[in-house]
């Protein structure tokens, strides 16, 4: 699995970038820098993340940090998904 792909098709439907995420890359900023990324946008994300991974983001897990580029974002599912296993 392509954790990158599958997490920057997910900010795509979320947000409704029309294809834009598929350019951004680990280092692309996210909270702070994409407009349509404000706190019910972070709920949804975070909502699709568990439906698609199939994992429960607990609140104490995440913190602004988790939002900060795409990397970041990346970084914590896939330690989420070595976490189960």
């Amino acid at each position: 699995m392509d954790t990158k792909k599958e997490v920057l098709s997910i900010l795509d439907e979320v947000l409704s970038l029309g294809g834009a995420a598929a350019q951004f890359d680990l280092d692309t900023p996210l909270l702070g820098a994409l407009p349509d990324l404000d706190s019910m946008a972070v709920v949804g994300l975070i909502n699709i993340i568990e439906e698609h991974f199939g994992f429960v983001i607990e609140d104490d897990e995440i913190d602004g940090s988790t939002f900060a580029s795409v990397g970041s974002l990346v970084e914590f599912v896939d330690g989420k998904l070595a976490a189960r296993g």
